[in-house]
């Protein structure tokens, strides 16, 4: 049996120039958000239990909870509404196609029976109104010209619906069912978010233009506005009202998250200025907010979010990052296996402990992607597309000083000899380098096409796998390599080959779904028919005491078999990450770390059937 231990979880998809919504449900204290495919859950007050909603064809955009906390609606970029239950297993209400194009609001009503979504679509279709549980239109929404993106109910009655977007426009609909009533352009750039007070006295909506403007909610009326007197230096992005109806939080390109006082007559003063913990550069602009209970989120471009408390604005945030692309390679310190690091391709390091979760990301002083990545003590070793070979010391939570080599050709594979480290196996597309250090030792043609290598501990003995699906044998000899055996048994590309840790077996996977445990003085099948994957094995991994190995697919799953036993004696990890399985890694005997295309890392529990 494997049970999942920990989630460490994605950050939002951010986008330059565009806000982003999270929202959040007050009674349970969790907040919901987007990326790519999945909707995430998580507990302001239990970081590591994140439940992820996995079941849209598109990348989604919003999701929101209904008045009761009982049903979620998430929508995508194709105009799909989903309303799924928060309970037993995210069971499917309904599905509906809203819009033509990309939704980018929706809201649901007050009594929970009605919900307006709005975004991009073809002709006159911005905005629809529909019932929860039928998908019919309540009204009409004409009025905007360009994409709207953002949309509001009335919490109280009489209700009322409030549209913006690019066209500059602020439009005012009354209903049920839903009819034009008026429309404001007092904004000169695109107004970006609108949001109704909790008591439905107000209206207030952002823009780009830096500006925020208050609206009486009823009529409609504009009744005052932001001071600009210690105001934001950039566009505003989001909006989100207190509890009590008397405070705004507003998050702006300038970096900066501002809470107002607004006075009843629709005055609104700036209260406190908090500053977004970072360096400064492009990546720490804030672009979502939510003001939920007695905390303030806040989420910037680069993702991380930082929670204020509403009550002690004084007090330093709490703040949390991860990854937002697919989490491509896994690597566990042999001196600390409670530490891991993971890494994605746009070139994030992030450095994660067991049973804490983020612990910061690591800062290199360079910042190439990363296709292969590997730790020994105290050192990062990574290649990426630019035909360089990293190699960057590490000192504690910081990177020190790094060294490139310049391999001449893009590296497909790298592997370290783990007892002398300085010793490195690259391989490229026709053949293998071998590096000491940052110096090439030799470049060596292979004359085959070579999609895998391995060097073993010891800098003695090298494996190469081919597209045939060939494993050649190679011995070491100062920096010459001489082909002793070739092994045939796969019948796809060679994606990966793996030493166990006492260097008395490896094993190998395929893209035609099959891994095969191999002796390796006989250099026979140990085991075999692990055929139980339905799609290319990307990674593989050996427990620390030799008797287990781990695969991770494409397929989503992670499947563990034992070597004492026949591979139907496997246990499976269905649906480990959507999209697919990336990386792997043991902790100890008994744990297993995986990281995929979902841009989420977790940690299982193994229990011996």
């Amino acid at each position: 049996m494997a049970d999942l231990k920990e989630t460490y979880a994605c950050i939002p998809s951010t986008e330059r120039g565009r806000g982003i919504l999270i929202s959040g449900d007050p009674k349970s204290n969790s907040i919901l958000y987007c990326n790519g495919r999945s909707v995430i859950i998580r507990y302001l007050d239990r970081p590591l239990q994140v439940a992820v909603y996995g079941e849209h064809a598109y990348q989604a955009t919003v999701a929101r909870y209904s008045p009761n906390g009982e049903w979620i609606a998430s929508a995508d970029v194709s105009g799909t509404v989903r309303i799924w239950g928060t309970h037993n297993d995210f069971v499917l209400k309904k599905e509906f196609r809203v819009l033509s194009g990309r939704i980018d609001d929706l809201q649901w009503s007050p009594d929970g029976m009605r919900i307006v979504a709005c975004g991009d679509g073809k002709g006159k279709s911005l905005v629809r109104a529909f019932m929860w549980d039928s998908g019919t239109n309540v009204g009409e929404f004409d009025g905007h010209s360009r994409r709207v993106l953002s949309c509001a109910f009335k919490p109280t009655r009489p209700f009322r619906i409030a549209t913006c977007g690019e066209d500059f426009l602020m439009n005012f609909y009354e209903g049920p069912p839903f009819k034009f009533k008026l429309s404001h352009r007092e904004h000169s750039n695109f107004v970006n978010c609108l949001r109704f007070s909790p008591d439905g006295s107000k209206l207030i909506s952002v823009s780009s233009d830096k500006k925020g403007i208050i609206y009486d909610a009823k009529t409609g009326d504009i009744i005052g506005e932001l001071s600009s007197e210690g105001g934001h230096q950039g566009s505003i992005y989001a909006v989100s009202w207190s509890p009590d109806s008397k405070q705004v939080l507003t998050v702006s390109a300038d970096k900066s998250a501002k809470v107002w006082d607004i006075s009843d007559d629709g005055k609104g003063k700036v209260k406190k200025t908090l500053a977004s913990p970072g360096s400064g550069g492009v990546e720490d602009m804030l672009v979502g907010c939510l003001w939920q209970n007695d905390h303030l989120v806040t989420v910037s471009l680069g993702g991380t979010i930082s929670i204020f408390s509403a009550s002690d604005l004084e007090k330093p945030p709490v703040s949390f990052s991860g990854h937002m692309k697919n989490v491509n390679s896994l690597a566990v310190l042999r001196s600390d296996p409670k530490i891991i690091l993971s890494t994605s391709y746009d070139g994030l390091i992030v450095k994660w402990i067991q049973g804490i979760g983020y612990s910061g990301k690591l800062d290199r002083k360079v910042t190439s992607q990363i296709k292969c990545f590997a730790v020994v003590e105290g050192e990062l070793v990574s290649c990426a597309f630019d035909n360089k070979i990293w190699r960057v010391s590490l000192l504690g939570d910081q990177c020190g000083d790094a060294n490139s080599i310049d391999v001449g050709t893009q590296p497909k594979d790298l592997s370290l000899a783990l007892n002398s480290p300085e010793v490195t196996l690259v391989s490229f597309e026709t053949g293998v380098i071998l590096l000491r250090g940052t110096k090439v030792l030799s470049t060596i043609n292979l004359g085959f096409t070579v999609t895998a290598s391995v060097i073993s501990p010891d800098g003695t003995e090298a494996i190469v796998g081919g597209q045939d699906g060939k494993l050649h044998f190679y011995s070491i000899t100062g920096d010459s390599l001489n082909e002793e055996v070739v092994l045939e048994k796969h019948r796809g590309a060679i994606t990966i080959i793996r030493y166990s840790p006492d260097v008395s077996m490896f094993a190998s996977a395929d893209v035609n779904r099959e891994a095969v445990v191999w002796d390796r003085a006989s250099r026979e099948v140990k085991l075999n028919n692990m055929l139980y994957h339905t799609a290319r094995i990307n990674c593989l991994d050996w427990s620390p005491d030799n008797t287990m190995v781990a695969t991770g697919s494409l397929d989503t799953c992670v499947i563990i078999y034992d070597i004492s036993k026949p591979a139907s004696h496997r246990i499976t990890i269905k649906g480990a990450h959507l999209g697919g399985v990336y990386g792997l890694a043991f902790t100890d005997e008994r744990s297993i770390v995986s990281s995929g295309e979902d841009a989420c890392v977790r940690v299982w529990g193994i229990t011996p059937q």
